[in-house]
């Protein structure tokens, strides 16, 4: 092994220079050379970028894999498949779980029974929902997180490395400048006319010898100097180009914003339009057998929706399937609480939390820890319940309940 004692301790040196430079800077006790301000500018830039990227990236993580507790074995196996260069097997989301179990369930308590049928009707579509999540998934990783993350283990650690690299060429720039300041200094107090009284000619000639050696020394700190910063402005320009590139970034990041957005957007959009296809499945299944005064049914509704082909696309979008629903939500003045009856079965009792002031004439006014009798009409906002006591009548906030069996 080829163990360069003098190269270990040059490097040695040099640490403890810049050690000592760093230390009495943040103390006071030692001029700093500062960058110029488009540099710092630049740095400042950067820094944000880095810091908001890494916060969007983990949080979008946790969107897409809200437990990640539960899919702590999944993620390590994903780690290794990309330190391995290989692709990562899919995997069975939760909704095709969900209709998997659904359908299993069926198969126990009798494909031709009410329960058993209705099982495998909802346990179809829950596993179609569950491959559109999982295609919603693997289109926004690649999409979206993955030139995310390309930047902060890529671009940014190039940055990053050159940055520590120019704060070091700074370093030596002022160690030099100090040095030579030191040098000079010392030069002047030997250059001195020396006393020629003296009785000891012999510190005369120490004197005129002293002189010489700082002159030279001089010479030494100013060739230092000169290197260092050239060192320091080389360094400089390439930490600015690189910084300068965070532009490029975020115009791909802008881009690759929008395929994310439209990729949700088409997810979302097929996950409304299969809902519906089951809602009427269910319905035309079950009929009005099975009344539910809580749930919104879509064929009495004043809401009105549009069909799943009914869509607004998003700017930018290269096909109908990246797509928003479009919706018209119900108008205020369309509920006319004085027209509103409750219905012959869903209504419930409710304890009021707090003290509710009504805003306008549709809504009721609450006091805290009164019970009052609460049902849903169809077309409302699920923020909002119909609310009677006594011979008052009027809208009141769900969240200023808690309903009661």
């Amino acid at each position: 092994m080829d163990f360069n004692v003098k190269k270990l301790a040059s490097d040695a040196g040099v640490f403890f220079t810049r050690a000592v430079q760093f230390t009495e800077e943040k103390l006071g006790q030692a001029e700093k050379t500062e960058l110029d301000a488009h540099l710092e500018n630049l740095i400042a830039r950067g820094d944000c970028t880095k810091n908001w990227t890494e916060k969007i990236f983990r949080q979008t993580e946790v969107l897409l894999q809200p437990n990640p507790i539960d899919n702590t074995g999944a993620r390590i196996e994903e780690f290794f498949y990309e330190k391995l260069d290989r692709k990562i097997p899919s995997r069975t989301t939760n909704g095709e779980l969900l209709g998997q179990y659904m359908l299993d369930a069926a198969k126990d308590f009798g494909p031709g029974t009410p329960y058993g049928s209705t099982l495998i009707t909802v346990g179809e579509y829950q596993k179609r929902l569950g491959g559109a999540e999982r295609e919603f998934l693997q289109t926004s990783a690649i999409s979206f997180l993955t030139p995310l993350r390309n930047f902060l283990e890529g671009d940014w650690r190039t940055i990053s490395k050159e940055r520590r690299l120019l704060e070091n060429r700074r370093l030596d720039l002022d160690v030099c400048k100090a040095r030579l300041k030191k040098a000079k200094l010392a030069e002047a107090k030997a250059a001195a006319a020396p006393d020629f009284q003296e009785t000891r000619p012999r510190n005369y000639v120490l004197s005129a010898s002293a002189s010489a050696l700082w002159s030279e020394e001089v010479d030494k700190a100013e060739h230092e100097l000169r290197v260092a910063q050239t060192e320091f402005d080389r360094q400089a320009e390439v930490t600015r180009l690189l910084l300068e590139g965070i532009s490029s970034t975020h115009v791909n990041h802008l881009r690759c914003l929008h395929e994310f957005v439209e990729a949700q957007a088409a997810y979302y959009a097929q996950c409304h339009k299969l809902m519906q296809e089951l809602q009427k499945d269910l319905s035309s299944a079950n009929g009005d057998s099975i009344p539910n005064a809580f749930v919104i049914n879509p064929s009495t509704s004043g809401m009105s929706v549009c069909s799943p082909h009914s869509v607004t696309s998003l700017p930018g979008a290269s096909s109908p399937s990246r797509s928003l629903v479009s919706t018209n939500t119900l108008e205020p003045e369309t509920l006319k609480i004085e027209e509103v009856k409750p219905p012959a079965t869903g209504t419930r009792k409710a304890k009021v939390l707090y003290d509710y002031h009504a805003a306008d004439t549709s809504e009721l006014s609450l006091f805290s820890d009164e019970l009052i009798t609460v049902y849903t009409m169809p077309g409302m906002d699920p923020d909002w319940l119909i609310g009677e006591r006594g011979n008052e009548k009027g809208k009141v906030p769900v969240t200023y309940l808690e309903l009661l069996s």
